[in-house]
């Protein structure tokens, strides 16, 4: 089930691109998680309208559905991992943790589009810088908001192929930053099914689930860098064999 040209492509690859006109640098101080409770207070607010309104437009535009929401994480930190198949699969994994708040690392050019770079930030998506000292502060405030039992949600994929019924390789920051904080890694599937209902009324492309799979947590008994692979490998076998 493929709507675009995959062959060619390199795993990291982008295939979709936004108009990007802004300037955006990341400077010395910048907040990836915001601290300031007047913006937080804020972003709930908006959150309430904005995921109402999301649920109803995903629903009749991408038939989206969540199954198993009984093993989603709560009230600890996690690091939610899923492919990534969609431009607004933010939104669906938003929802299903709605109403709590989710944490999104995402490419820097992201906050060159406008008006999207502000509702994004107000979502809680952050950009994850390329400068190594600005790589250690990334890091370290990803590891607070964990261990004060927020939600990360990372694409380890690295990069959006749009409608890919399989899961490429996994990168390691995810299972690193779920490693250091002593967390769960959540995995969840997208995965496709053929429009049914009244959806075989206007839908060409397939229907949208998000498959929600138990949580799993680092080994204490190996070593640090075998309980990243480890962990890695097991969240990656997970996601490949769901269907």
């Amino acid at each position: 089930m493929k709507y675009y040209n995959f062959k060619n492509l390199k795993e990291d690859e982008h295939v979709f691109h936004m108009w990007e006109p802004l300037k955006f640098k990341i400077k010395d101080n910048y907040k990836y998680i915001p601290t300031s409770f007047i913006f937080n207070l804020f972003s709930k607010i908006a959150l309430i309208p904005i995921g109402i309104i999301l649920f109803i437009f995903n629903k009749i535009f991408f038939g989206y559905k969540i199954t198993n929401r009984d093993k989603l994480v709560k009230d600890t930190g996690v690091v939610s991992v899923s492919n990534h198949i969609h431009p607004l699969d933010c939104t669906f994994i938003g929802l299903i943790y709605y109403p709590r708040s989710v944490y999104y690392p995402t490419i820097e050019r992201n906050f060159k589009i406008p008006v999207i770079r502000h509702l994004i930030r107000l979502l809680h998506a952050f950009p994850i810088p390329s400068d190594k000292k600005q790589k250690v502060r990334f890091y370290e405030q990803i590891d607070k908001a964990l261990k004060n039992n927020k939600t990360i949600q990372m694409y380890p994929e690295g990069s959006m192929w749009p409608y890919y019924d399989k899961v490429r390789s996994f990168k390691y920051g995810a299972f690193k930053m779920a490693v250091k904080a002593g967390v769960g890694v959540q995995p969840i599937k997208f995965v496709f099914r053929e429009p049914d209902g009244i959806y075989r009324l206007y839908k060409r492309k397939p229907c949208i689930e998000a498959v929600i799979l138990d949580p799993i947590y680092p080994d204490l008994e190996l070593g640090e860098e075998k309980r990243i692979e480890d962990l890695r490998e097991k969240v990656t076998i997970v996601l490949e064999v769901t269907k």
